[in-house]
């Protein structure tokens, strides 16, 4: 009897043992942010931008009373005489001799650039390139020394759950370190053609911009550039091996070059997928073949949906365009479409895209100057759009008619000339049906309201 109760007890004691080693275990492997923190700080630098802002001259509509600029020159109020607005991001160090990635959207049209270190010095900075579509800048400062890195990781490791870390200038907090997960990977939230955002609960705020996600192994695996306006603890960054490239190309000779297939895809919805006798809603249906494009000569079809590009597995509709803009110029790759029921392979060569031609998750109008997305369930949530239908807008050409008729990214269309709008397919048709010198009158929602603009399609 006694030795049984020994031998439980010994038992007992094993368990226990093995508990307590598992927790220590666990308890090592949690990250030290002390101590990363500590070590990549003096890699992450403050930005401050400024620019001179003026005061346009009114301009008056044709047919305006002739009269009123007389009498604005003597009764209106003094104009505002031209000022500097400034601007603050942050940014990280790439290279010991002073090459800095920030975001394109905080230096972004400024006379002057600013770059503060850890240590305190100050250096005027040189925007050696930028990329407005990925949202990627690249600047240099010349220092004395050698300038402490960060050390660049593979975005394409991460996982949902694991540990993140953010360093920047927030409301110009030089320095300020907020920490979190990885909440999620490939948000598209309307901002570009190239949307894939590693969504983080890592606090990041306005002045975030530009600086550095890190892993808890120190290394940079996205940039922080987004926020949810009012959302508690939803952040976004770009994965940094969508930046590599860029960066690459920005540091050699200023500018980008993507590839081009010359397409404009549309989502597969669950009725499109079932009508095409797809059993999932995968791949990018093409809606349209731009005339003498990769796709044309390649014989690619309004029609087609395509289920892989170059190897890879199109999952859904917004990985297509990230992939042909990062193909090499030049370079023959193999189509798997889905013609009639079929699966087939064709081969296309990339071309190299031009300004003006894109092909994306957007539905793009040359008359308007608008391109425009489906409306997804992720955008829907993050515009608080659930339960309506529509296509919203990604962005806005300066001095197009759409800009001038006062529309905005974000807003949603919901009829064209009384036609109901349910995706870019239903914009394309409806934008091609106004003839020349016709209108095209919008009804939107912003927000919680509802408004209608027109404009005249000269």
């Amino acid at each position: 009897m006694r030795a049984a109760i020994v031998a439980r007890l010994l038992v007992f004691s094993v368990f226990l043992s093995s508990v307590f080693s598992t927790a220590a275990g666990a308890a090592a492997v949690s990250p030290d942010f002390a101590k990363l923190a500590k070590k990549l700080k003096p890699a992450v630098v403050n930005i401050s931008t400024s620019k001179t802002v003026g005061v346009q001259k009114r301009q008056h509509a044709p047919g305006a009373d002739p009269f009123q600029e007389y009498f604005e020159k003597f009764f209106e109020a003094p104009r505002q005489q031209p000022h500097k607005q400034r601007n603050l991001g942050s940014g990280f160090i790439i290279s010991d001799d002073g090459f800095i990635i920030t975001n394109n959207h905080v230096v972004s049209d400024a006379d002057e650039v600013r770059v503060k270190l850890s240590d305190g010095r100050e250096f005027k900075a040189e925007v050696k390139g930028r990329d407005q579509k990925l949202d990627v800048a690249l600047l240099k400062i010349e220092a004395k020394d050698h300038l402490p890195v960060a050390p660049m990781g593979d975005s394409d490791k991460i996982e949902v759950g694991e540990w993140v870390m953010a360093i920047g200038n927030p409301f110009g907090l030089a320095q300020t370190v907020t920490a979190g997960i990885v909440s999620a990977q490939g948000r598209v939230i309307g901002s570009g053609p190239y949307d894939d955002f590693i969504q983080t609960d890592a606090s990041i705020n306005p002045g975030n911009s530009g600086g550095p996600l890190f892993n808890i192994n120190g290394e940079v695996i996205g940039i922080n550039t987004a926020i949810v306006a009012g959302g508690q603890g939803i952040g976004f960054a770009i994965p940094i091996n969508m930046a590599k490239a860029i960066v690459n190309q920005l540091k050699e000779t200023g500018k980008v070059t993507r590839g081009w297939l010359g397409v404009s895809v549309q989502l597969v919805t669950p009725e499109l997928a079932q009508s095409f006798g797809l059993d999932s809603e995968k791949g990018a249906l093409i809606a349209e073949v731009m005339k003498e494009s990769p796709a044309e000569k390649a014989g690619i079809k309004g029609g087609d949906i395509i289920l892989e590009y170059d190897g890879h597995v199109i999952h859904e509709m917004s990985e297509l365009p990230r992939r042909v803009a990062g193909t090499e110029v030049g370079k023959k790759v193999n189509l798997v479409v889905l013609r009639d029921g079929h699966q087939q392979t064709i081969p296309v060569v990339i071309e190299k895209l031009k300004e003006g031609e894109e092909q994306d998750a957007a539905g793009t109008s040359d008359r308007l100057g608008l391109k425009v997305a489906e409306l997804t369930k992720e955008r829907a949530q993050q515009l608080r759009l659930e339960g309506d239908k529509g296509v919203v807008v990604t962005a806005v050409q300066e001095e197009s008619l759409a800009e001038r008729a006062g529309i905005q990214e974000g807003d949603l269309i919901r009829e064209i000339n009384g036609t109901r709008i349910t995706g870019v397919s239903d914009y394309s048709k409806a934008i091609g049906a106004v003839k020349k010198g016709g209108y095209a009158k919008m009804l939107l929602r912003r927000g919680n309201a509802s408004l209608f603009v027109a404009m005249r399609l000269d």
